[in-house]
C-alpha cells in the first residue's frame, strides 16, 4: 500500500473518531433535552441531605470567566445559563438562608466563622464530603449583608433562581437568625437555553465528520490488492464413501493463523521489543479506528446486499495480519527476532494470516452474530486473553464492577519468556498452546467482524501450522 493511502486512511480514522464522539455527544444532548427537563426547563439533580452542627456550608470558589476578554467585557448575565436550588428543611419552623455572593465579600463576613466546606457529593449514594473551617466567631443573619447576588429564605419561598454572570462566586446556606445547626434537603437545577441548538450542531457536525472520514478510509482502501487465490488442489481419485458411524470431518477453519518459532530468539530482546514495537502500535491505533469503521458500513452491505465489499475485506483482513505479525513479534507469542513489515499485503514474515473471501453472507447471522451468538467466545477469550472479569464487589461500596488483569495468554507468554532468559530456550508445548489461543482469538474477531459465518469451534488447534483435515 502506498503511503499516500495509508494517510487517507489514518486522517479518516481521526475523522471518524471524532465525528463518531461528537455525533454521541450531540444524540445523547437531544435526548436528555427531551426527556431529563423538568416542568421549568431545568436539568435537575435528585435531593441531596445538607447538614452541619457549623453555622454555615458553603460550596467551594466558582470562577466563571472572571477575567475580561479581548473585547474587555465580561460574560453577560444569564448567557451560562440560569441555575436553581430547592431548598426543604428538616424543620420548617426554622428558616433555612441560602444566597450566592462574591468569594472575597463572602470570605470576609465569613471570616473566623466556624463552618462546613462541601468538597464532593456523591448522588448513588447520597453522601456528601465536607471539610471543616474552625473559628469561634457569631456571624451577623446573613440577611443583613448587602454583597448578595442572588438570596432566599424559605420563610417566603423555597427556591434560589439565579442568572448566571462572570464572577468569583460563592453558595452559602445558613439558618436565617445565624445560629449553629443546620439540617435541610437541597436539589440543584440548571437550564441553558442555547443547549438544544449546540447539541444539533454537535449532531449534524458529527454525521459530516463521520462520513468524510468514513469516504477517505474507503477510498484509501481501494489500494490494498485483493487476496491471493489459492492454487486449485490437485486430482485425486473419488474416495469410497465413510463407513455407517465413522465420525464425521470438519471442514478447514475459513481463519488461517500460522507462527513459526525462531529456534535462535534473543534471550533478552523481549525486554525491550515493546519500546521497538512502539512504531506499530500507533499505526494500529488508527488502522483498528479504521477496522471499526469499515465493519459498520459492511454490516449494512451484508444486511442488503449479502456480500461483504471485497475492497474493504481485504482492508480489514490486512489490519488482522498486521496486528497478529506485531503480537507474534511482541507479547502475543514473541516467537521472532525478525522485526514486523509495516505493510497490509502477505510477506515472507514467520507469522501469517489469512482469511477466506465468502461469496454470499447471511443477512439474517449479521443481526445476531457479532453481540448475541458471539457471546460465549467473549467470556472464553475476555479471560484468555486479557484476564477480563465481571462480578459483585462489596461489602464497603457493593455494586457490580468490571476488572482485569494479564490473562492466561499473558501468562504463559511471560513465563516462556523467563525461560528463554534463564534458560535460553522457548518451551515448545508452550508456545503450540500459546498459538492455540491466538488462532482461537482471531477466528473469533473475524467472526465477530462479519468476515465469515462460519462459527468459531470451542477447541484449541495447537501448534506452529493449522491442522489440516484429514481426506475422506
Amino acid at each position: 500500500m502506498k503511503a499516500g493511502r495509508i494517510v487517507m486512511i489514518v486522517i479518516g480514522a481521526l475523522l471518524a473518531l471524532i465525528g463518531f464522539g461528537a455525533m454521541l455527544a450531540g444524540g445523547a444532548a437531544i435526548a436528555a433535552y427531551a426527556t431529563q427537563r423538568d416542568d421549568d426547563g431545568f436539568f435537575q439533580t435528585g435531593s441531596v441531605r445538607l447538614a452541619s452542627p457549623t453555622y454555615a456550608i458553603t460550596s467551594d470558589r466558582v470562577d466563571l470567566e472572571s477575567t475580561p476578554g479581548p473585547a474587555g467585557r465580561l460574560v453577560d448575565r444569564g448567557v451560562l445559563g440560569t441555575v436553581k436550588l430547592d431548598l426543604d428543611p428538616a424543620r420548617p419552623d426554622e428558616p433555612v438562608f441560602a444566597g450566592i455572593g462574591p468569594s472575597r465579600d463572602v470570605a470576609a463576613y465569613l471570616a473566623g466563622v466556624s463552618r462546613d466546606q462541601i468538597r464532593d457529593i456523591d448522588l448513588s449514594p447520597d453522601r456528601v464530603t465536607y471539610r471543616r473551617l474552625s473559628g469561634e466567631t457569631a456571624p451577623a443573619p446573613p440577611e443583613d449583608e448587602s454583597f448578595w447576588v442572588a438570596e432566599v429564605t424559605t420563610a417566603t419561598a423555597g427556591r434560589l433562581e439565579w442568572d448566571v454572570e462572570s464572577g468569583d462566586w460563592t453558595v452559602v446556606i445558613m439558618n436565617a437568625d445565624a445560629t449553629r445547626g443546620i439540617d435541610l434537603d437541597a436539589r440543584l437545577g440548571v437550564k441553558v437555553d442555547w443547549l438544544l441548538p449546540a447539541a444539533i450542531g454537535l449532531l449534524v457536525g458529527g454525521l459530516v465528520a463521520l462520513g468524510g472520514g468514513t469516504w477517505l478510509i474507503i477510498a484509501g482502501t481501494r489500494g490494498v490488492s485483493p487476496e491471493a487465490e489459492a492454487p486449485a488442489p490437485a486430482a485425486v481419485a473419488p474416495a469410497a464413501w465413510p463407513a455407517p458411524g465413522a465420525p464425521a470431518v470438519p471442514p478447514p477453519s475459513p481463519v488461517r493463523l500460522t507462527g513459526r518459532l525462531d529456534p535462535q530468539l534473543s534471550r533478552g530482546l523481549w525486554l525491550v521489543k515493546w519500546l521497538l514495537a512502539i512504531p506499530h502500535y500507533f499505526v494500529l491505533a488508527f488502522l483498528w479506528i479504521a477496522f471499526a469503521v469499515l465493519t459498520i458500513v459492511a454490516f449494512f452491505a451484508v444486511l442488503f446486499t449479502k456480500r461483504y465489499p471485497r475492497s474493504l475485506f481485504d482492508f480489514n483482513v490486512g489490519v488482522l495480519r498486521w496486528s497478529w505479525r506485531v503480537g507474534f513479534y511482541s507479547f502475543s507469542a514473541a516467537g521472532t527476532d525478525q522485526y514486523p513489515p509495516f505493510t497490509l499485503q502477505s510477506t515472507d514474515y514467520p507469522a501469517e494470516l489469512s482469511v477466506e473471501y465468502p461469496e454470499s453472507l447471511s443477512r439474517g447471522l449479521v443481526l445476531v452474530k457479532w453481540w448475541l451468538l458471539a457471546i460465549p467466545h467473549y467470556l472464553v477469550i475476555g479471560i484468555m486473553g486479557s484476564g477480563w472479569w465481571f462480578g459483585w464487589w462489596g461489602p464497603g461500596r457493593a455494586g457490580w464492577t468490571f476488572a482485569g488483569g494479564l490473562g492466561l495468554l499473558g501468562l504463559l507468554v511471560l513465563f516462556a519468556l523467563v525461560a528463554l532468559l534463564f534458560g535460553g530456550r522457548y518451551p515448545r508445548g508452550i508456545f503450540d498452546f500459546v498459538m492455540g489461543m491466538n488462532r482461537w482469538i482471531y477466528r473469533v474477531i473475524a467472526y465477530a467482524a462479519l468476515m465469515t459465518d462460519r462459527y468459531p469451534p470451542f477447541h484449541l488447534d495447537q501448534g506452529a501450522g493449522e491442522v489440516e483435515p484429514p481426506l475422506a
